[in-house]
């Protein structure tokens, strides 16, 4: 499976050393995509608003758990083509509303890797 590259910091796509779009592939892609995945707003993508994390709809401004926004991240991931199963592990939230985590994950084909939030 292959994805496009994008910046790690701005998220932007890359060129390979042709000047060409440049391609992500195998568990690289799949942890970007991951990463995109949970990044999108539910209904932000003009071609499939079905796809995104319901912040809107259930996170911001709303006062849930930490379980519980860890399920809707690990049901977010497990929409990602190749992404057979998906952790979420939320390990802390700071007075100025910030989240660190990890989310990890196994490929269809046994492959594992992970995804800072």
């Amino acid at each position: 499976m292959n994805t496009l590259l994008l910046d790690r910091s701005t998220w932007d796509l890359l060129l390979d050393a042709s000047g060409n779009i440049a391609v992500a592939s195998d568990v690289y892609a799949i942890a970007q995509d991951i990463s995109s995945a949970v990044r999108v707003f539910l209904g932000e993508c003009w071609y499939d608003t079905t796809q995104g994390m319901p912040y809107r709809q259930n996170i911001l401004g709303r006062s849930q758990s930490v379980a519980a926004f860890e399920k809707q991240v690990e049901q977010v991931a497990l929409t990602v083509t190749g992404v057979a199963d998906a952790q979420c592990l939320v390990s802390g939230l700071t007075t100025s509303r910030q989240m660190t985590g990890t989310i990890l994950f196994t490929t269809t084909s046994g492959s594992t890797g992970n995804v800072n939030l």
